[in-house]
């Protein structure tokens, strides 16, 4: 679309105030608006549409972390050629981890956004929604420009101005090993339950909480049951000091 006819459409559009905000944040227009206001939607505000799926921005977060995982895997890929596979592996974890996420989500100012109904979500200081957003967006920004775009968007003004990748090397990453190792050294009974099974909830997310002697310290929630232990594993670390 020519650059006058997108700027007529986006001066005229009702969501004149959120095109030009989005365009300040992300550096482009984008072309079907609705695809990031679902992304920025949580489920706590969203609405059932049929049996099991919500208007919300799950689906999109699903779609957007399978994209983050391979542009970043090709550019790890690309970056260290003489690299194992182990250290690939470990490199993609760190950078595509939950904290990484919500902290990019902040950075970007995508918190401004959101879509939360606080009544129904509360106020966790544990919560993933930020990065859950992130990964969203992500999602929406494959459907409205197509791969290489998002592949562009996420090396350009994600990995080169916000990610330090020599801090990113030396950065722990396995919480759950991490985890307990710390309850074995501090004698420490420590387990998960599994709140929500994906394989039968209606959302298709394992939400699984970590019990640290008998108390409950966070819970996270994921379409991987390993991904949410290791998730969950992350935000005990951090209220345990670990």
């Amino acid at each position: 679309m020519p650059k006058f006819t997108k700027s007529i459409r986006v001066y005229f559009s009702p969501d004149k105030k959120l095109h030009e905000s989005l365009r300040n944040i992300l550096g482009f227009y984008p072309t079907n608006i609705a695809l990031y206001k679902l992304a920025f939607r949580h489920s706590s505000a969203a609405q059932l549409i049929k049996k099991g799926v919500k208007d919300s921005n799950e689906r999109l977060e699903f779609l957007g972390d399978s994209v983050i995982g391979t542009v970043v895997a090709d550019y790890l890929f690309k970056k260290f050629p003489f690299k194992d596979e182990g250290f690939l592996t470990k490199m993609r974890s760190k950078m595509v981890s939950r904290q990484q996420h919500n902290q990019l989500a902040i950075k970007l100012g995508l918190n401004n956004f959101l879509e939360v109904n606080n009544d129904r979500h509360g106020n966790n200081k544990s919560s993933s929604i930020n990065g859950d957003a992130y990964e969203a967006l992500i999602g929406a920004i494959y459907l409205d420009k197509g791969y290489k775009f998002a592949q562009q968007f996420i090396l350009t003004r994600i990995v080169n101005v916000h990610i330090d990748m020599d801090e990113v090397e030396t950065k722990e990453v396995d919480f759950k090993s991490k985890l307990i190792e710390w309850a074995q050294k501090e004698k420490k009974e420590f387990r998960f339950e599994t709140i929500a099974d994906g394989a039968t909830a209606e959302d298709k997310l394992y939400c699984i909480q970590l019990v640290v002697e008998n108390e409950a310290i966070g819970k996270a929630q994921h379409f991987s049951k390993k991904r949410a232990e290791q998730l969950v594993s992350e935000l005990g670390c951090t209220a345990l000091g670990i």
